[in-house]
C-alpha cells in the first residue's frame, strides 16, 4: 500500500509540473475586477456548452468553433438554462457593466458568462479563451489538459471607441488579410476598424457609378524600395500592382466584423491625398493634368523644418468646381449604402493649397465668399462634404486639420493625430474626439533601434504606447470617445510585416482603451505581454521583440562622447564592449554613463536575463554614435 500510495503521489506531482501552467494573471486587457480562488475547471470532450436565448447563441457557437481544432473537441451548443459552459443574456440588465461588459465565473464544475448584450458575451468569451493554455491558439490538435483557473471577473470598457486603423492604399491587403486583421484585433477587445481606403497610392473601393476609380485608380507601376525614393512611372509603362475590394467583398468583410463586434469606419481621404482619384478623373483637379498617374511612392513632396510642405504633383481636389461635389455625391451615396456605421472618415489632413492659390476659379470663389486666406477654402470644402454626408444619414469624422477654416458643425468628430493639441481644441469647442497622436499611437514607427528594425523616420517603444493617457488634464472627458492605433503601410509589404509593427504595441493600447486608468502598471503589463508572445507563437502571429533590446543614447560632455543605456524591462542586464569583441555575460555590465575614448570605436551591446542572452545584438560605429549625439 505504501508503494502504491507513493507511486500515485509521484504521478500526480509529475502531472502537475508537466501540464501547462495557467493563470488568470495573463489577461490583456486587464479586467476591472478579478478574484482568484482555488481549483480549476477542466474542459473535456464531454463538456456541455449552452446558451439561454437566441441572442446568446452566437457567442456560444463561436466559442465551440474557436476551440474545436486545438482541442479536437466537437462541442455542440444547445439552448438550455444550465451547462458546464453557459452563455447567458441577463434578464435584468446590469447597469454597471453596460453594453459591452460581462460577468465571468469559473468554478471546478461550471463556467458562466453573463452580459447585457451579445457584444458583452463576445468579450467574455475572449477572456475565457485567454484563460485557457496558450496552445488554444494552435491550428492543429494538441493533447494536453485544458484547465481554466477558478476566477470571478467583473469587466467593462473605459472607452467606447477602441480602434485600429489599416492603410490599404499604400499596400493592398487581400480580403482574407483584412479579415485576419479584424479577427486578431477583436481578440483584444478593439471594437472599431478604421479602413483607410483611398490615398495618392491607390483607390481601393469599388464605386459602380465611377468605374475609372478602380479601373485606373486602383493600379500603379510596380516599384521596390522605400517609399519616397522610388522612380516615376515611365511613359507607357503598365500599371500592374494594386487591387480593390468589390462591393460584395466589402459586404462580406462588414458581416465578418459585425460577428466580432467590430464596427468598420471607411475613410475616403479628401481633399488632399487624392492623386489616385485625379489619375482616374483629371478634371477633378485645378490643373486637369491628364498625365497624372497613381503614385508608386516617389518623392513628390518637399517638407520644410517649420512643418510646411510643397507638393510637386497636384493631389488635391478643386474646391471651386461644382463637378467635384457631384463626384463626391456619387461616391458617398455608394459608400453610405455599404457601411451601416454612424461615421464616414473624410481625411482632411496634409492638404497642399499652392495649386488653389494659382487657380482663377479658387480665387473667384474666395472673393465671392469674402475669404481672407486660402486655408478657408478647405473649411468651405469640408462644410460642403458634411452636408452631403448628413443627407446620407452619416456623420463626418476627420483628422484634426478639419478644424481649420471653421466651417464644420458641432456634430463633426475630430481625430487628433498631431499630438493631443487638436483634440484639446476640438473638445473645448464641444466636438467629440478620438485620440490617436503620433507620439503614442502611430504603429508604423520603429519599436526598437534603427539598426535592428527597418529604418523609419520616427520611433515609438511599447512602453511609451502603454503610458498613453487619452484624456488630457483639464479636458472634459465626456467629449473623448476613446482612441486608436494607426498603421500606415508605406513600408508594410505584407500581413506579417503589419503584425510585426502592430504587436505588442496594440496590446498595450488595448489596455489603455479598455482597462481602468488606476490599474495601469507597466511591470505588471509587461509580464502579461510576455505570456502573449507565447500565444502569438502558437497562433503563428508575428510580433516585435524590441522590448528586450538595449536603448542607447549619446551626448557630448566637453567635447567627449558619452553613451547611456537603458531597458524597457527592469529585469534585464546590459553587457557591452568597445574593444571590437563580442559582448557576453563576462563583458562589462552597464551601470551608468560611459565616456568613449577617441578613435574608431565600435559599441556593441546585448541584454541578458537570468544568465541567458535575450535581446538583439546592437552594433554602433562611432559615426552613428556621433550622429545620435548631434540630434
Amino acid at each position: 500500500m505504501k508503494y502504491l500510495f507513493s507511486t500515485i503521489c509521484l504521478f500526480t506531482f509529475l502531472a502537475l509540473i508537466l501540464s501547462p501552467q495557467i493563470s488568470a494573471q495573463q489577461l490583456i486587457p486587464q479586467p476591472v475586477a478579478m478574484n482568484l480562488s482555488k481549483g480549476t475547471f477542466t474542459l473535456t470532450a464531454s463538456s456541455t456548452v449552452g446558451y439561454n436565448n437566441t441572442e446568446s447563441r452566437g457567442a456560444a457557437e463561436m466559442f465551440a468553433k474557436s476551440i474545436h481544432i486545438p482541442t479536437g473537441f466537437a462541442l455542440t451548443p444547445v439552448q438550455r438554462k444550465s451547462s458546464a459552459i453557459q452563455f447567458n443574456i441577463l434578464a435584468m440588465p446590469d447597469t454597471k457593466i453596460g453594453k459591452e461588459g460581462y460577468l465571468l465565473s469559473v468554478s471546478s464544475k461550471h463556467v458562466v458568462i453573463s452580459a447585457n448584450t451579445p457584444a458583452g458575451l463576445f468579450y467574455g468569451m475572449q477572456t475565457l479563451l485567454q484563460l485557457l493554455p496558450s496552445e488554444i491558439m494552435k491550428k492543429e490538435s494538441v493533447n494536453i489538459s485544458w484547465n481554466i483557473p477558478s476566477v470571478s471577473i467583473i469587466d467593462y470598457p473605459r472607452f467606447d471607441w477602441r480602434g485600429l486603423m489599416l492603410d490599404v492604399s499604400r499596400h493592398f491587403f487581400s480580403k482574407e488579410d483584412v479579415k485576419t486583421y479584424i479577427e486578431q484585433m477583436s481578440r483584444y477587445k478593439f471594437n472599431t476598424f478604421h479602413w483607410h481606403l483611398t490615398d495618392d497610392n491607390g483607390w481601393r473601393i469599388q464605386i459602380k457609378s465611377l468605374p475609372k476609380l478602380t479601373e485606373v485608380g486602383a493600379w500603379r507601376v510596380q516599384r521596390y524600395g522605400a517609399f519616397g525614393s522610388r522612380s516615376e512611372p515611365l511613359p507607357g509603362e503598365p500599371a500592374t500592382y494594386g487591387g480593390f475590394y468589390t462591393q460584395e467583398d466589402i459586404r462580406e468583410i462588414i458581416q465578418f466584423a459585425a460577428e466580432r463586434n467590430v464596427t468598420i469606419v471607411p475613410e475616403i481621404d479628401l481633399p488632399g491625398h487624392s492623386m489616385a482619384a485625379i489619375a482616374a478623373y483629371p478634371e477633378l483637379s485645378t490643373r486637369k493634368d491628364t498625365s497624372t498617374r497613381v503614385n508608386p511612392g516617389t518623392h513628390f513632396a518637399e517638407w520644410f523644418s517649420n512643418g510646411t510642405f510643397k507638393m510637386n504633383i497636384e493631389n488635391a481636389l478643386n474646391p471651386s468646381d461644382e463637378n467635384v461635389y457631384q463626384f463626391l455625391e456619387k461616391v458617398f451615396t455608394e459608400v453610405a449604402a455599404l457601411f451601416p456605421g454612424t461615421y464616414i472618415h473624410v481625411g482632411g489632413d496634409e492638404c497642399y493649397k499652392g495649386y488653389w492659390q494659382q487657380d482663377s476659379g479658387c480665387v473667384t470663389l474666395m472673393r465671392k465668399m469674402n475669404m481672407e486666406h486660402v486655408e478657408q477654402l478647405q473649411g468651405y470644402f469640408m462644410g460642403r462634404v458634411e452636408k452631403i454626408l448628413k443627407s446620407k444619414g452619416k456623420k463626418l469624422l476627420g483628422w484634426d486639420e478639419i478644424l481649420e477654416g471653421g466651417s464644420i458643425s458641432p456634430d463633426a468628430t475630430v481625430m487628433s493625430w498631431r499630438g493631443v493639441k487638436g483634440g484639446i481644441e476640438a473638445a473645448s469647442k464641444k466636438h467629440n474626439v478620438v485620440m490617436t497622436p503620433t507620439t503614442f499611437a502611430y504603429l508604423d514607427y520603429n519599436q526598437g533601434d534603427q539598426t535592428i528594425d527597418p529604418p523609419v523616420y520616427a520611433s515609438l517603444r511599447v512602453r511609451k504606447s502603454y503610458s498613453f493617457e487619452p484624456v488630457p488634464d483639464g479636458v472634459d472627458a465626456t467629449y473623448i470617445l476613446g482612441g486608436q492605433g494607426n498603421l500606415w503601410a508605406e513600408n508594410v509589404p505584407h500581413l506579417r510585416a503589419a503584425q510585426y509593427l502592430i504587436y505588442p504595441r496594440a496590446w498595450a493600447l488595448s489596455e489603455v482603451y479598455w482597462s481602468p486608468k488606476e490599474k495601469k502598471d507597466w511591470n505588471d503589463f509587461s509580464a502579461r505581454m510576455e505570456s502573449h508572445f507565447m500565444r502569438a507563437d502558437a497562433a503563428g502571429i508575428n510580433y516585435s521583440t524590441a522590448v528586450f533590446d538595449a536603448i542607447i543614447k549619446t551626448s557630448k560632455r566637453n567635447e567627449t562622447l558619452v553613451f547611456e543605456m537603458d531597458t524597457e524591462l527592469s529585469d534585464l542586464k546590459i553587457y557591452f564592449t568597445i574593444d571590437d569583441t563580442m559582448p557576453d555575460e563576462y563583458s562589462p555590465g552597464y551601470s551608468g554613463p560611459v565616456e568613449l575614448p577617441s578613435g574608431p570605436i565600435t559599441l556593441r551591446a546585448v541584454t541578458y536575463r537570468n544568465g541567458k542572452p535575450i535581446g538583439h545584438l546592437i552594433t554602433l560605429k562611432r559615426e552613428e554614435l556621433e550622429k545620435r549625439a548631434a540630434k
